[in-house]
């Protein structure tokens, strides 16, 4: 960065807002980095639990299937899950968490999941489509919470390369050059003043 510069007063006036400007910018940098990582370790703290309680609950969904097909015949099973009459929908909202849009997601659900009659069916298919639907706003939360944890990983490797090149590049640089041209401007001030000298040494004499 040095080759080149023009060591003049104005150039030092102009490096010295700008390094201002770096270090302003690696500060707000920093306080969103650290921000973003409380950010993430609070909502890894909630994945953690939510996630064991999903597997859990569609183990548990598994197992009524599983038993389900034990105590049904095939066909009966086919017949009573072809015509679906439970409706559902999601719609995604965006909000923003230190300036990253992270998803919201809400559900809609209208009409019964049980969709066909008792006679031919086993009550542990009952059981099984039931588990299944509580386990819907279980799984939805955890899929929103998720994606919300990768889009903020995402933002805080970007910050935390910034804030680097800020701190170890920029910054560093710039104060390099400010001292070279104060310097050489430092040199210029004791050889005016020494030329200033010798001149009057000479009037004088």
């Amino acid at each position: 960065m040095l080759a080149g510069v023009n060591a003049t007063r104005m150039q030092l006036l102009y490096l010295r807002k700008r390094v201002a400007l770096a270090r302003r910018g690696h500060r707000l940098l920093s306080e969103k980095r650290d921000e973003i990582s409380r950010q993430l370790i609070r909502i890894a703290r909630e994945i953690r639990p939510l996630r064991k309680r999903v597997e859990a609950e569609l183990l548990e969904t598994c197992r009524r299937f599983m038993l389900a097909r034990a105590t049904m015949e095939p066909e009966d099973i086919k017949a009573a899950l072809e015509v679906p009459t439970k409706k559902f929908s999601l719609t995604i909202e965006f909000a923003r968490v230190m300036n990253v849009k992270v998803p919201h997601l809400t559900k809609e659900m209208a009409g019964e999941i049980i969709c066909y009659g008792f006679a031919t069916t086993s009550g542990e298919l009952d059981v099984a489509l039931l588990a299944l639907e509580r386990a819907f706003d279980h799984l939805i939360e955890l899929a929103e919470k998720e994606k919300q944890a990768h889009l903020l990983a995402i933002e805080l490797q970007m910050t935390r390369r910034r804030v680097n090149v800020l701190e170890h590049v920029v910054i560093p640089e710039l104060d390099e050059t400010i001292r070279f041209i104060y310097n050489k401007l430092a040199e210029a001030e004791r050889d005016n003043t020494s030329r200033l000298m010798k001149i009057t040494d000479i009037i004088r004499a």
